[in-house]
């Protein structure tokens, strides 16, 4: 091996190193039973950011609207405490946010179904 194969198995990771030597670590959702892509697949990083993304500004800009009519410290404060309430309600009741919605995106639980009031309550707050 020479230097710049060690280095590249360096900055690719341990996992692509063991997927250079023939390790198959199949596709993300498989270990439960998900579908590789389509409905009912794991959503990538870039659809979760942007709904993340959609929902933050909507808090944001209710914040600035609605309570502090300021853009500082203390209207993303109320914008954080907004943006709690709103995962807990839209992800118990509806199962998505309007970010999440937009994106086609939802929340299930491991059994398939909605998330309880309770559960999505934990969610919003991990």
């Amino acid at each position: 091996m020479d230097n710049r194969q060690a280095l590249g198995s360096w900055l690719s990771g341990p996992r692509a190193a063991a997927e250079q030597a023939g390790v198959d670590f199949g596709y993300r959702g498989q270990q439960l039973g998900l579908p590789e892509e389509g409905p009912g697949s794991i959503a990538r990083p870039g659809a979760r950011l942007g709904a993340l993304a959609v929902d933050w500004g909507l808090c944001s800009v209710i914040a600035y609207g609605l309570i502090t009519q300021s853009y500082g410290q203390t209207s993303q404060n109320w914008a954080l405490l907004i943006l709690f309430v709103m995962l807990a309600l839209t992800v118990g009741t509806v199962g998505a946010t309007p970010g999440k919605l937009l994106f086609r995106l939802r929340v299930v639980s491991v059994a398939g179904g909605r998330l309880s009031l309770p559960r999505a309550v934990l969610r919003a707050a991990l």
